[in-house]
């Protein structure tokens, strides 16, 4: 079956895609393109769909593994980033990374939180960040762009990103939630609505967006797709939970110069 793959005028020409669940060799619950190596599902299966999307976005490894130039790290909900020159020794605990290096894809993996991808294209910088709603707001979007203007971009040129992600309508969340984003910034009030009872209802992707334009970035869009609200075409951790499934799947997300 063919890769469902997203992409977004203003990253182009740069090779990068958005992928779908679709077109994979896994089964069962993570029926499709599932990435994630930190999943139950059947190694070989993962492995056979990374590679699938390695040769999508055209790498070509070592004797012949183009898996091998397909970057991701270990993530951890931080706003740590690294910055990469080639495939790394050891998997970085990290959740972004950013790179001046040709034939190098850096790939993030998501199931509901914001995968988010970057590009200076006149300075041949990019990066790629997943940002759930701890990593943003500790500053992970800000982070990436930091180390991108490290590389020799300027923010001001930049433009980034935002995948399929929840969205507000699906993004229930506590009382406690609020005040946390609250007690940081209280104009954040605005990324909520109520929701049933003392519940609310958070913009995960409206807050990501916030936060890049507030950083001085050049230009930034969300590509508009919930992850919970499509079984079809994307994971969901949430879902899964609400359906009480033993597991999920990945969505990879990927950008290379």
């Amino acid at each position: 079956m063919t890769l469902e793959i997203f992409t977004a005028d203003c990253l182009s020409p740069l090779r990068h895609g958005f992928f779908s669940r679709r077109g994979g060799a896994s089964s069962g619950i993570f029926l499709g393109l599932n990435c994630g190596p930190g999943s139950s599902d059947q190694a070989e299966a993962v492995a056979i769909n990374r590679t699938r999307v390695a040769h999508a976005m055209g790498l070509n490894g070592p004797d012949g593994r183009a898996a091998d130039a397909l970057v991701t790290v270990h993530q951890v909900h931080s706003a740590q980033v690294v910055t990469l020159h080639g495939p790394p020794d050891i998997v970085p605990r990290a959740d972004a990374m950013v790179t001046a290096t040709p034939g190098l894809a850096l790939a993030v993996l998501t199931a509901d939180c914001q995968p988010v991808l970057f590009a200076d294209h006149g300075a041949g910088v990019i990066g790629a960040a997943h940002a759930g709603w701890r990593g943003a707001l500790d500053g992970v979007l800000e982070a990436t762009l930091d180390a991108m203007e490290a590389l020799g971009a300027n923010r001001a040129d930049t433009v980034a990103v935002i995948g399929p992600t929840i969205s507000q309508r699906a993004y229930e969340v506590g009382p406690e939630f609020l005040d946390e984003f609250l007690a940081d910034d209280p104009e954040n009030a605005r990324f909520f609505a109520n929701g049933k009872g003392e519940r609310y209802q958070f913009d995960l992707p409206a807050y990501g967006l916030h936060r890049l334009r507030g950083a001085g970035i050049g230009y930034a869009e969300w590509t508009r797709q919930c992850t919970y609200g499509d079984p079809a075409a994307f994971y969901s951790y949430r879902r899964s939970v609400h359906l009480k499934e033993a597991d999920y799947g990945r969505l990879i997300s990927a950008i290379r110069l």
